[in-house]
C-alpha cells in the first residue's frame, strides 16, 4: 500500500537536508531541539536519571516507573540513531510509552556514540547495562521474572547483539528480545535485499542514505561482517530468547530484519515477524501518534506477557 498519508504529509514538510557531508553535532542539537518539555510528555508515576556503575564504566540510563506497584519486570531499552544519533532525551517519549503500554519498569541506556566512541563501545554499554539491572534488581524493584531488550533501528542491532552475546557468556536471565524495524545487516549492496531495492526513495530514510549515516558506525571499527555489528551473520540462532521484530513495509531494510525472524524461527527460537502497511523507516519513533502505528506498544505488551 501507499505510504501513510500523514506520514507522507510530514515528509512533504521536512526542509531539505543541507549539502555537504553529514555534521553529527549539528545534526543531534537539531534533534535535541525537537524534545517537547518535561511537561508536555506523557506522565508516568516516576522517572529518574541514574548511573549504571558497570565493567564497561559508568553509563547514564533513565529509569521510567509506570504505576506504584511493589515489584515489576524490567525492559531495557536501547535507542536508535544510525548509532551516532539519539540520546535519553530524543526517545524520552519512546521509552514512556513503552512503559505506560507494557506495564514494565523501563531501563533506557544512555550508550556511547560513535564517531566520538570507537567500536565496540556502545555495544559493551548496552550490554552492561542489562547485567547492571539484573544485578541490582532489589534496587530497581525487579520482580525476578520478565527481563526483555528492546531497541529501535540502530538500537535494534545492539537488542539483537546483546542477547547473543548474553546466550554465549550463559547469561540466561533475558527473557525476550524486541526490535523495531532493526538494522541487522550492515552489507548495504542493493543487490542482497529487495526492498533495498523496492524502497530505495520516497519514504523518508533512503537506500542512498544507509552508508553515510552508518559510516561513522563502520569507520569506527565496526566490521560488517562481525555477527555483533551485522546479527543477521550469526552462524547459530539456537538458544536465543523469543524474539518480536516489528517491520516497515515501505522501510529498505525491512527484508533483513524479516529474515532475521524467518532464520530465528528455523532455529527452533519463538519468533514473532509483524510488518505494519504503509510504513517506512523510524514510524514507532516519529509516528507512533497515529493510531495504527501505537499499536507497536501494544504488540509489544502482548508479546512481553507471554
Amino acid at each position: 500500500m501507499p505510504l501513510h498519508p500523514e506520514i507522507a504529509k510530514a515528509l512533504a514538510a521536512m526542509p531539505a537536508p543541507p549539502p555537504g557531508p553529514l555534521n553529527p553535532e549539528m545534526m543531534r542539537a537539531g534533534e535535541e531541539s525537537q524534545v517537547p518539555p518535561v511537561a508536555d510528555r506523557l506522565p508516568l508515576h516516576s522517572v529518574e536519571d541514574r548511573t549504571a556503575r558497570t565493567s564497561s564504566g559508568e553509563v547514564p540510563v533513565r529509569v521510567y516507573t509506570p504505576v506504584e506497584a511493589d515489584a515489576y519486570g524490567l525492559l531495557v531499552y536501547f535507542h536508535g540513531g544510525a548509532f551516532f544519533l539519539g540520546s535519553l532525551e530524543t526517545h524520552d517519549h519512546v521509552a514512556r510509552s513503552l512503559a505506560r503500554e507494557t506495564g514494565l519498569k523501563v531501563v533506557s541506556v544512555g550508550y556511547r556514540l560513535a564517531p566520538e566512541h570507537a567500536f565496540p563501545a556502545g555495544l559493551e554499554d548496552c550490554y552492561a547495562a542489562v547485567r547492571w539491572a539484573a544485578a541490582n534488581g532489589e534496587s530497581l524493584g525487579w520482580d525476578g521474572t520478565t527481563l526483555a531488550v528492546a531497541g529501535d533501528s540502530s538500537g535494534g542491532t545492539f537488542a539483537a547483539a546483546v542477547a547473543a552475546m548474553a546466550h554465549d557468556d550463559g547469561f540466561d536471565r533475558i527473557t525476550h528480545q524486541v526490535m523495531f524495524y532493526p538494522s541487522l545487516d550492515l552489507d548495504f549492496d542493493v543487490d542482497r535485499y529487495a526492498s533495498l531495492r523496492e524502497n530505495a526513495v520516497g519514504h523518508g530514510l533512503e537506500t542512498a542514505g544507509l552508508k553515510p549515516f552508518n559510516a561513522f558506525y563502520l569507520d569506527s571499527g565496526a566490521d560488517p561482517a562481525d555477527p555483533l555489528v551485522s546479527p543477521v551473520k550469526r552462524a547459530d540462532l539456537t538458544g536465543l530468547p523469543p524474539a518480536l521484530i516489528i517491520t516497515g513495509e515501505l522501510d529498505p531494510m525491512r527484508d533483513e530484519g524479516e529474515l532475521y525472524g524467518r532464520r530465528l524461527q528455523d532455529a527452533g527460537v519463538a519468533a514473532t515477524v509483524s510488518r505494519y502497511d504503509g510504513a517506512g523507516h523510524g514510524f514507532v519513533q516519529h509516528f507512533s501518534w497515529i493510531p495504527e502505528y501505537h499499536r507497536a506498544f501494544e504488540e509489544t505488551r502482548d508479546f512481553l506477557a507471554r
